[in-house]
């Protein structure tokens, strides 16, 4: 591979030297590459400034001046206030930084300064800065060369002003010098790794990619910073989808599947034993399933759907295809309470057609394990629902045709895998009760098919969702026990296992003891939370699906693998704590049975919590929930502890925002994978070169290559 400028490591970059490079270091930049992609903290359009003379009390602001004066000055209470008289060509104003003197060593006499805050009137105008972001070092004018010049000029330019994100070492104005020192050497560089064609960036509507970083940190407007972070968007989404299209092409296409022959012996008979209809949903999914199954290409496909929506019915039927197909299928768990639950529910659906679930747990006798592996070595035993005991050392299929691995987030890949890595290579289904935004299960699971059950069936009662005050919560208990003395069951979750010094929240094990001789002092109370032995948290989560216990106080451990449809109320303290999806998750724990739930939330008033709850409570369809979540919360690192490297993938790209950019980075990387698996063509020589230069750390996360 050829190295150009772009590879020059960044100590010899010009202005850096060792020290810096030290520095540049800690925050990601390693070459001269790693500068041109380092992303703007913000961008200041000079048409948003406002001339200092301009300034009118009452109003938030950005202005640009000269520091012309500063000082610290102590107030009667002993708060030190650092004040810096601020210059254009319009007037004067003082700008105040109450308890912050330290400022005094940072900022000095010349420097020209961009600030953003409230003017106020104290002794005059004055205003208080939130943010600000040194532009110039004093002494540095327009003829200086520093970027941000003279301010005067800069504003009837109609100068964007960049800010980096800065540290201790590296202060703004060095960042800035750092740049306008090296792009002129860097950027033409850029061009060895344009990968688009110009019809192809005409198509999409994105610059070239030296356009792109040019606009990034030498910007003429803000629709050219959009139309730079626009392509180097794209450029995250194709390559991350080339890399999951590369694996998904390695689990579906390079490994021959089974090819299921469709009989409709066990389907459609347990389609007219049905006492109801398939939704729209299920039926377009099942086609998708079926046109999976019954082609030469490996199915490897996650079904995603909300509480109730029926995935589980879903599966079973592409389990009875692969036993019509003379194969045997396999559903795997996260817990045993939960393999129970399928065990019995798919029991009772297969009962009248005369077929047998077999049960595979690590809680099981002896005696009832030998038969059960027995069976499937043998292949008397067609269809098995186990927990993680099913990839065990000494369980062997006679021909296994079906992995179905049930909330799917609870195992590890290597887990998810281990099932399905035998010859010939069954097909996968992964279930998720999880519903995150079209796009995100797009960026996440790229390299799966996905499926979507976005109905629920008829009749399904909606919980009801309530927001209460913590004044509320006697009235709270007086209704939980109504709901009790109705023969009802309920939930209350905690957000921690026990009081913290440093956070002020209620906490399950004191609350447990509260509630068991208080409130609910005359009735069965149990507790769960994560920190118990696995053989506790069982029979503890057995004991409520039995009835034994009125109600359950519980932290989050219970978002999944409880089905109790005799549980009616589920009561969530601190609600400002959770993220939407998650309350979406616990609140899809009542519900599941024929009277109406409830869910009732009591949130600590905190700054946004009432409007980001009141969306909850008046939303009941998880993916609106989850897209909602999305747009409060942030994408973050949408990979967590499963990226390797040091920054985030999707820097520039927001999956919801960008989702038109990421169905056509998926369409067209799974085009180009299908048809050059290795990317050993010529015409995708320079994609190659790319994708080994700065995206080959995703080919570890993806296990690919």
């Amino acid at each position: 591979m050829t190295l150009t400028a772009l590879d020059k490591p960044v100590q010899f970059l010009k202005g850096v030297g060792p020290a810096r490079a030290t520095s540049l270091q800690k925050i990601g930049i390693l070459s001269g590459r790693d500068l041109l992609y380092h992303v703007p903290r913000r961008y200041d359009d000079a048409s948003t400034v406002t001339p200092i003379g301009q300034l009118d009390v009452g109003v938030d602001a950005t202005a640009v001046g000269r520091v012309r004066s500063k000082g610290t000055l102590p107030t009667r209470r002993g708060l030190k206030i650092f004040q810096a008289v601020l210059q254009d060509e319009s007037g004067m104003i003082t700008c105040a930084w109450p308890g912050q003197p330290w400022l005094d060593r940072r900022i000095r006499e010349g420097d020209l300064l961009l600030v953003t805050g409230p003017v106020k009137f104290f002794h005059g105008r004055q205003l208080r800065p939130r943010e600000f972001t040194t532009l110039a070092r004093g002494g540095e004018g327009a003829e200086g060369g520093a970027p941000g010049g003279g301010a005067a000029s800069d504003l009837a330019a109609g100068h964007v002003f960049v800010s980096y994100p800065a540290s201790e070492d590296l202060p703004q104005w060095v960042l800035r010098r750092i740049f306008e020192g090296n792009l002129d050497a860097l950027l033409p560089a850029l061009d060895t790794e344009e990968y688009l064609s110009e019809e192809t960036r005409a198509a999409l509507r994105v610059p070239d990619i030296r356009s792109a970083i040019t606009e990034l940190h030498r910007p003429q407007s803000m629709g050219g910073v959009e139309a730079g972070r626009r392509r180097l968007a794209f450029d995250e989404l194709f390559f991350l989808q080339l890399v999951q299209a590369q694996a998904r092409y390695e689990q579906t296409l390079a490994r021959p599947g089974i090819v299921f022959i469709r009989t409709n012996e066990h389907i459609r008979a347990l389609l007219e034993s049905l006492p109801f209809e398939l939704t729209d949903a299920q039926a377009r999914v099942l086609r998708e399933i079926t046109g999976d199954m019954t082609s030469p290409r490996r199915m490897n496909r996650m079904l995603q759907g909300d509480v109730g929506s029926g995935k589980t019915l879903v599966a079973l039927f592409a389990m009875l295809l692969a036993l019509e197909g003379g194969c045997q299928a396999a559903l795997m768990a996260p817990t045993e309470l939960l393999a129970e639950q399928h065990a019995r529910r798919l029991g009772e659906l297969l009962g009248p057609l005369g077929l047998e679930v077999a049960l595979l747990t690590g809680g099981q006798s002896a005696g009832a394990r030998r038969a059960v592996l027995e069976g499937l070595a043998e292949g008397s035993t067609s269809l098995v629902v186990g927990t993680h005991a099913l990839i065990q050392e000494g369980v062997e299929f006679a021909r296994l045709g079906l992995v179905v691995v049930d909330e799917q987030h609870r195992f590890g890949v290597r887990q998810r895998m281990a099932l399905a890595d035998r010859e010939p290579s069954p097909d996968v289904l992964i279930m998720s009760a999880t519903p995150i935004p079209r796009s995100m299960a797009m960026a996440l699971y790229g390299d799966l098919d996905v499926s979507l059950l976005d109905e629920l069936p008829p009749g399904r009662t909606p919980v009801t969702t309530l927001l209460k005050r913590p004044a509320s919560r006697d009235e709270v208990w007086t209704f939980v026990n109504r709901e009790l003395d109705a023969g009802r069951q309920a939930y209350v979750v905690y957000p921690l296992v026990e009081e913290s010094e440093k956070i002020d929240l209620r906490a399950a094990t004191e609350e447990f003891e509260a509630l068991q001789s208080g409130p609910f002092a005359h009735r069965s109370v149990g507790l769960l939370h994560g920190q118990l032995p696995s053989t506790e948290k069982d029979r503890m989560m057995r004991a409520f699906a039995d009835g034994e216990l009125d109600v359950l106080v519980a932290t989050t451990v219970i978002e999944v693998g409880i089905d109790v449809a005799n549980a009616s109320v589920m009561v969530i303290e601190h609600a400002e704590r959770f993220g939407l999806s998650q309350l979406h998750q616990l609140r899809g724990r009542v519900g599941r049975g024929a009277a109406e739930s409830y869910c009732i939330l009591i949130p600590e008033p905190t700054e946004g919590a009432a409007e980001r709850l009141k969306i909850f409570r008046d939303t009941s369809d998880g993916f609106a929930v989850a897209r909602a979540d999305l747009q409060i919360r942030g994408q973050g690192d949408l990979f967590g502890e499963a990226q390797s490297g040091r920054d985030p993938i999707l820097r520039f790209a927001d999956v919801l925002t960008d989702e038109d950019l990421l169905v056509e980075a998926q369409r067209r990387a799974r085009e180009i994978i299908e048809d050059d698996p290795g990317l050993e063509a010529s015409r995708h020589q320079r994609i190659r070169e790319v994708l080994e230069r700065r995206w080959s750390e995703r080919l570890r996360l993806f296990h690919v290559g």
